[in-house]
């Protein structure tokens, strides 16, 4: 069940990567806009705070990878990394829907992979 939860993490952080793209390389382009349901006037208003954001969720990636790659070597330090971040890609979407209903399809497609990421880690703890 490890290796399920780590298969479920690095999906998880492959998302998020995804989403740094979008929030931060690719704000302004239309489809990027489209997905985020953003206008031309606004994406170019928001683009520092989408830049910004798109970092946290790059930054998130980046901790669960490195739990991914901890695995082969020390476990529990794998298995902490995995949580923080992973547990923090859960937390936002939480607070993502928490703050806008209408954000529940965002924030589902957010934090499914990492819940099923922490749900596996716990099943493979027993």
């Amino acid at each position: 069940m490890f290796t399920v939860a780590l298969v479920l993490a690095g999906l998880a952080a492959l998302l998020h990567v995804y989403i740094f793209v979008l929030e931060s390389i690719r704000w302004e382009a239309p489809a990027t806009r489209k997905t985020f349901g953003v206008s031309e006037a606004d994406a170019r208003v928001t683009k520092p705070l989408a830049f910004n954001q798109g970092f946290y969720n790059l930054f998130l990636a980046i901790v669960t990878a490195a739990g991914i790659v901890a695995a082969g070597s020390n476990r529990a330090v794998s298995i902490a990394l995995i949580i923080a971040g992973v547990g923090s890609m859960l937390a936002a979407a939480v607070v993502l829907v928490a703050s806008d209903r209408s954000k529940a399809r965002a924030a589902a497609t957010q934090g499914t992979l990492p819940l099923l990421a922490l749900l596996a880690l716990a099943i493979s703890s027993l």
